[in-house]
């Protein structure tokens, strides 16, 4: 049997389950529509909604615990694949997060929206609390945020979904090559 990559055993570690998901309190006021099989299952139509839902919402939506509950439930309408979903919302983490901000900033300022961004530096410097970082948001630099993240998180979403749906016919492509050679007689 073929030991499977890294990424591959990290993702299916990670990845919520169905049972996962019926146990949480946000997901079971929808029933059994998030839990429908459709939903988990790995197609060409579904995979890319999957990506595109998934990074839409783990860029725009930067709140830790509800970004795969958003994933899942947006993924509902499309009829996207929820388990890559929920792991497309992992890109933005504790690492990426100031670079999706400070882009999300010049991004919005570049759209004529107005935000201190020296502020912004001097507070990640000095590990600001939660209050200060909640008035210097409320401030003028919620427009120019919000504007920044949704602009970013769709771009991202497009791309995703693109390069989702390439990727999805390279690997049939190969697969269906992979299964012509061995039943391909050898002359």
């Amino acid at each position: 049997m073929a030991e499977r990559s890294r990424l591959a055993r990290w993702a299916s570690e990670n990845m919520p389950r169905r049972e996962d998901l019926a146990e949480s309190r946000w997901i079971k006021p929808f029933g059994q529509r998030v839990l429908h099989s459709e939903f988990w299952r790995f197609t060409r139509r579904s995979v890319p909604r999957g990506v595109a839902v998934g990074l839409l919402v783990g860029i725009f939506l930067m709140i830790p615990g509800l970004q795969i509950v958003g994933a899942a439930l947006m993924c509902v309408p499309v009829r996207g694949n929820i388990p890559l979903a929920a792991l497309m919302t992992f890109l933005s983490n504790p690492l990426t997060t100031p670079f999706f901000l400070l882009a999300a900033i010049f991004v919005g300022n570049t759209m004529g929206f107005r935000a201190d961004t020296g502020t912004f530096w001097s507070m990640y410097e000095h590990h600001a609390g939660v209050g200060a970082w909640l008035r210097w948001l409320l401030s003028d630099a919620a427009p120019s945020l919000i504007t920044g993240l949704f602009v970013i998180a769709a771009v991202c979403a497009v791309i995703g979904y693109f390069l989702s749906i390439g990727i999805w016919r390279w690997w049939q492509v190969r697969k269906w090559r992979r299964r012509a050679r061995r039943f391909m007689p050898e002359i």
